[in-house]
């Protein structure tokens, strides 16, 4: 322990003799301020859903709102909120009617047709709002609308969130 104390001894009074006390505070509070970036610096990890080597492409993402299925969504994506993007929560019920939009899927290039239906029950989720409203139509179009609380054919008109259930292929007008 003697050899210890002497070293650091030695090297305190080696720093002293070079070094001012403003110059040594400038120095520790630079190091600090590092070290408190060291945690936001990219890291590989091994629990990771995507590769490191690469972005994961966001129209390929279904809990992202560029999603191409969510091409007409206005609300929150249930996979975001407990359920999946063709589930409900626990707690909730889907709502018996619902809007339809058309959306291209960008890997095939085609178009599908998709049903936007509302997860009711719950207090509204808060999370992942999406609001694209491509092909939303004015409230007199009810079937193409997004803007009407499609919780009404519900045991309960409280809305939670939206799922994105894949009907079928849009077929193209001869």
């Amino acid at each position: 322990m003697k050899n210890f104390d002497q070293s650091f001894a030695h090297f305190s009074r080696f720093v002293a003799r070079r070094t001012s006390r403003r110059s040594l505070l400038t120095l520790l509070g630079a190091a600090l301020v590092g070290a408190a970036g060291v945690p936001l610096l990219p890291v590989a990890r091994a629990d990771a859903k995507e590769p490191a080597t690469g972005a994961v492409d966001p129209t390929q993402d279904p809990m992202r709102c560029e999603y191409w299925r969510n091409c007409g969504m206005d609300g929150f994506l249930c996979g975001c909120c407990g359920g999946s993007s063709t589930s409900c929560p626990p707690g909730t019920e889907m709502a018996t009617t619902t809007w339809i939009g058309t959306c291209r899927d960008p890997a095939d290039g085609r178009d599908y047709i998709i049903a936007y239906n509302d997860c009711c029950g719950k207090s509204t989720c808060n999370r992942c709002m999406c609001g694209r409203n491509e092909g939303d139509r004015p409230i007199y179009y009810p079937a193409k609308s997004n803007n009407i609380n499609w919780c009404a054919g519900a045991s309960t008109n409280v809305y939670h969130c939206t799922t994105t259930i894949l009907l079928g292929m849009s077929e193209p007008v001869p």
